[in-house]
């Protein structure tokens, strides 16, 4: 069998919603643009209601694109994850290190004329994803139970760490360094917050629902019979979403082409350069391909949701660095879900197991 005829089995088994989320999400981007374009009033509209300086209704999107997903997490399993630590020192290293480092030196690079949309950028690189990263994961085929564990712990550090590490890069760095200075006015508990409410209430609602299914009837019953059932709400979540966030601020990427363009370029390179370090380096130190699938997918991704509101808190809903914060999902969700695709072609590089064979009922994953 050739190489890639796993890949055209498993392209056959997806549902017809799965097979061609590529368009979906393309068609729910422009959608929302010309929402934004065309309804006078609609980004007012959707502003006008927030969680944590995101509207009410992209929470409630993202609340129920992550829920699917958790619930397909088998928690007995996660002290497997908690111990390698080959997995979660390189998790550290490029979240908390590397990849707000690299979105500096980027954004000071080729926005060296744009402050706003500078500083926009660089709250982007400090906010480490803990939302739709797990969709692009599961997508990827990654290891769910280690993608969990992964957003929990930067979901921790960005608790202990955002606004240390605001203070640092948007003031004393730049002054070390001799160049214009920033400052970030946000509390621990604003962070905190968002974490509770964008991980935490679908991460306990994820819980609850496999431990009383499974009580109830059986892991059998849950995996085969319930996760089916839910499973597709969170590609509706995502897709909601998209179409939302995109008309929140459709006239002013529409409006702004050049300034989208200038905005974008480091973005695009921030998500290649994280991505396929991660992966290479997950590789390098032994890691199986799914979890070095996580790996990557949570150090390249960001949490958009943190970095909108701490920018639109600080600095205003219509500033240069909300736009910012805004254009970072525009170029990441396509980005991303064109790295599901070169992950998934990437397993044929993975052949080294990490761990020793796992349970039987591992191999047949919800």
């Amino acid at each position: 069998m050739s190489a890639a005829a796993p890949e055209r089995n498993v392209a056959g088994r997806l549902s017809f919603l799965d097979r061609y989320l590529a368009f979906w999400i393309l068609a729910a981007m422009a959608a929302g643009l010309g929402l934004g374009r065309l309804v006078p009033g609609l980004g007012d509209a959707l502003a006008e209601v927030t969680v944590t300086g995101v509207s009410l209704p992209i929470a409630l999107g993202l609340l129920v694109m992550m829920y699917p997903v958790l619930a397909k997490v088998r928690y007995d399993r996660l002290d497997t994850v908690t111990r390698d630590r080959r997995l979660l020192l390189p998790s550290l290293l490029l979240n908390w290190i590397i990849g707000p480092a690299l979105m500096f030196a980027l954004a000071w690079l080729l926005l060296p004329d744009l402050p706003a949309y500078r500083t926009g950028l660089i709250i982007v690189g400090l906010a480490r994803c803990i939302a739709m990263v797990i969709i692009w994961n599961d997508l990827a085929r990654g290891h769910r139970e280690a993608a969990a564990v992964l957003v929990a712990l930067n979901s921790v550090f960005q608790v202990v760490a955002f606004s240390a590490l605001g203070w640092f890069y948007l003031s004393v760095l730049p002054g070390w360094l001799g160049l214009e200075q920033s400052g970030l006015d946000v509390s621990v508990w604003e962070i905190t917050r968002s974490v509770l409410i964008f991980l935490g209430i679908p991460l306990a609602a994820g819980y609850l629902t496999r431990r009383i299914g499974e009580k109830a009837k059986g892991r059998t019953w849950y995996e085969a019979e319930l996760l089916p059932r839910i499973g597709p709400f969170a590609l509706y979540g995502l897709l909601f979403t998209i179409v939302l966030l995109f008309a929140l601020q459709g006239d002013a990427i529409t409006s702004q082409p050049l300034d989208v363009a200038r905005i974008a370029l480091p973005l695009l390179i921030y998500f290649a350069i994280m991505w396929a370090g991660s992966m290479l380096l997950g590789r390098a130190v032994g890691l199986d391909h799914p979890r070095a699938t996580a790996l990557a997918f949570t150090a390249a991704g960001n949490n958009f949701e943190l970095a909108i509101a701490v920018a639109i808190a600080t600095f205003g809903a219509s500033s240069g660095q909300a736009l910012a914060g805004v254009v970072g999902p525009l170029i990441e969700v396509p980005v991303l879900i064109g790295l599901v695709h070169v992950a998934l072609y990437a397993r044929r590089y993975f052949t080294t197991p990490t761990a020793p064979p796992a349970p039987e009922k591992d191999a047949a994953r919800a």
